[in-house]
């Protein structure tokens, strides 16, 4: 009999694929000819088919060395898609800028059909940087962080220690607007860390994620099977149809509980996805579209701090002027 002892994972993998067509099978079982004429592989297969059920076994052995490991990565990646969600939903400074970004387009679009929008769709994010003042350098997204590095960095002087940090700080007005462009450019900086999840999540494909669930939820079907009918008669008091029982057992009842955390994540992942992007189409290629906005945005946001940290701020009597 064919038992996991003494049979290392390498060892399953490279049997599972050792098994032969119909043909083959037919082939070998009614070969006559010098055994010792045939390959090494050839006569392990032949051994193998004499051994009832041998790749059922295997292929059974196999799904149970390798299913807490798939549980593990599945739980993770729908860990991290919840806890992207989460990150979006209560990011006080995402929903900060994506105000400011509103308030800039309808100021630019004052008397047009465009003017008094209430919401946009995320993917203009992305499109901030494509619309350039007349200086040919400074973009609409330049424009939105300066505006709100200034409102975070007066938001955190008015703190508790902000205000004990402004006091330890003399100087004229001059430095005290580069102090608040200081702070404020510290938490805009910040955002990425803080949507990090969001970003990560960006790189999951959801069809593997669905079809590795499926395919745990068909393997087990196959080990029911096995074990419940195939087996039955061979094996009645055998320690494999024992030992399978003892893990499916446990098996289901962890299958069940990954099954209700993709449908409780997908919900999510939906429900987000309206919020900040309108109607979800069914025809979306990819329902995580908008955790790839955020990351494309983020980097382009990443880009702006950096060029700011290492400028001076821009002084303009009308801000909007360089747009017009």
């Amino acid at each position: 009999m064919l038992y996991r002892d003494g049979l290392s994972l390498q060892d399953l993998e490279a049997l599972s694929k050792m098994v032969p067509t119909k043909e083959e099978e037919a082939k070998l079982a009614n070969y006559k000819g010098d055994i010792f004429e045939l390959g090494s592989a050839e006569k392990l297969v032949m051994a193998m088919l004499k051994i009832p059920f041998a790749f059922p076994r295997i292929e059974a052995m196999l799904y149970r060395e390798t299913f807490e490991d798939e549980v593990f990565h599945l739980r993770k990646s729908f860990s991290m898609l919840e806890e992207a969600c989460k990150e979006l939903r209560s990011s006080r400074l995402f929903l900060k800028l994506l105000e400011a970004v509103l308030k800039t387009g309808n100021r630019m679009n004052v008397g047009t059909i465009r003017g008094g929008a209430k919401a946009f769709k995320l993917d203009a994010l992305l499109k901030l940087a494509d619309v350039k003042g007349t200086d040919g350098k400074t973009t609409l997204l330049h424009f939105v962080v300066q505006e709100i590095i200034r409102s975070e960095g007066l938001r955190v002087s008015e703190s508790i220690m902000g205000k004990i940090n402004q006091r330890s700080k003399s100087g004229n007005i001059e430095d005290k607007e580069e102090n608040y462009r200081r702070m404020g450019l510290d938490l805009v900086s910040g955002l990425s860390t803080e949507l990090c999840n969001a970003k990560k999540t960006a790189t999951i494909d959801l069809d593997v994620l669905a079809s590795s669930v499926t395919n745990l939820a068909d393997g087990m079907r196959k080990l029911q099977a096995l074990v419940e009918k195939d087996m039955i008669m061979e094996e009645k008091k055998g320690s494999f149809v024992s030992s399978m029982r003892s893990f499916l057992k446990q098996a289901e009842t962890k299958l069940k509980e990954l099954e209700e955390d993709e449908n409780r994540v997908m919900l999510n992942v939906r429900e987000i996805t309206e919020y900040f992007h309108g109607d979800v189409s069914k025809d979306e290629s990819n329902p995580l579209r908008i955790f790839v906005i955020v990351r494309d945005f983020l980097s382009m946001l990443d880009h702006v701090c950096k060029e700011l940290r290492s400028s001076k701020t821009p002084r303009s009597p009308n801000p909007l002027a360089p747009f017009r």
